[in-house]
């Protein structure tokens, strides 16, 4: 097994994580944060078109990016075990060669 390829996908995955939980945070953020004047305005009005309707994409639910969020943390737990790994096999290698 190559030890710096271990190194280097644990890496891989665990930037994609973290742009994950970025991604995610920046969800739940637009979804709870306050709305200001213009945005309570329209959403107060019946017959007003919500932003997400009128260009036919829908933005991930509240419940969605959460679970979201648990996942990319997982995998970056996951991707940091496996940088952790791959530590102790190189440290073990140098031990017996040494």
């Amino acid at each position: 097994m190559d030890i710096q390829s271990a190194f280097y996908s644990g890496m891989q995955g665990f930037s994609r994580a973290s742009e994950g939980v970025t991604q995610a945070t920046l969800e739940i953020n637009r979804q709870t944060r306050p709305q200001n004047d213009t945005e309570q305005a329209v959403a107060q009005r019946p017959d007003a078109a919500a932003p997400d309707t009128v260009t036919n994409t829908q933005a991930p639910s509240l419940t969605t990016s959460l679970v979201q969020l648990g996942q990319e943390e997982r995998n970056a737990q996951a991707n940091v075990r496996s940088i952790q790994t791959a530590d102790q096999v190189l440290g073990s290698v140098i031990d017996i060669r040494v």
